[in-house]
């Protein structure tokens, strides 16, 4: 398991993993990096470069908007070294945003365009919605406010030459509606290359 202190008192993400092949590498995110802490997973003999994300929400009225945006700010900066410490080999971004996509239904009008002009910087630096790239059209939220609307706050992005591997990637509701969390379970199903794969066959290898 993988979870990196904060300096202050803080929210932190932690990568835990069912398999003891974890590497800790040192996060790109320079700003807040116990929201971003960084890992080179094997599975099956492959490895999987993976960042975990976890984006401070608008915060207190007097300081609205300033750790979410400088967060966002580095994690955009951050995405080509990203791609760059773990060439040759998949590579994963997940977790909760904090943002919807453009065209989100329902629309929500509380965000700017330098929210959504966050989540398009994954796309530009090479990285694949893997949720939107199988369901292109299917409405999905992962978190709901007071008002009972939905958002797709929560998301996995899949390295862009590697997207033709994802075989599902999908959203549990069920833990979130037993009151265990606030927002659903999002899990990715990758296939890894391997020998019989070279020779027609396609092994389905889970990584979430």
């Amino acid at each position: 398991m993988i979870a990196p202190q904060p300096s202050t008192p803080d929210y932190r993400t932690v990568i835990a993993c069912r398999t003891s092949a974890v590497r800790p590498v040192p996060s790109p995110v320079t700003v807040t990096p116990h929201r971003a802490p960084a890992a080179r997973v094997t599975v099956g003999g492959h490895d999987i470069g993976l960042l975990g994300l976890y984006v401070p929400s608008r915060g207190p009225k007097d300081q609205r908007d300033v750790a979410k945006r400088a967060f966002q700010e580095s994690v955009t900066e951050s995405l080509p070294r990203l791609l760059a410490a773990f060439p040759d080999m998949p590579v994963i971004g997940a977790g909760d945003l904090n943002v919807i996509k453009r065209g989100h239904q329902p629309p929500h009008k509380v965000f700017g365009n330098w929210e959504y002009d966050f989540y398009d910087s994954f796309q530009a630096a090479d990285l694949t919605d893997a949720f939107r790239h199988l369901h292109p059209d299917e409405a999905a939220h992962s978190w709901y406010g007071r008002s009972v609307n939905g958002f797709r706050f929560d998301h996995l992005f899949v390295s862009t030459p590697h997207a033709e591997r994802v075989l599902a990637c999908d959203y549990h509701q069920e833990a979130r509606e037993a009151g265990l969390t606030d927002h659903a379970v999002m899990t990715l199903h990758l296939r890894l290359p391997s020998t019989a794969d070279e020779q027609g066959e396609a092994p389905a290898t889970g990584a979430g």
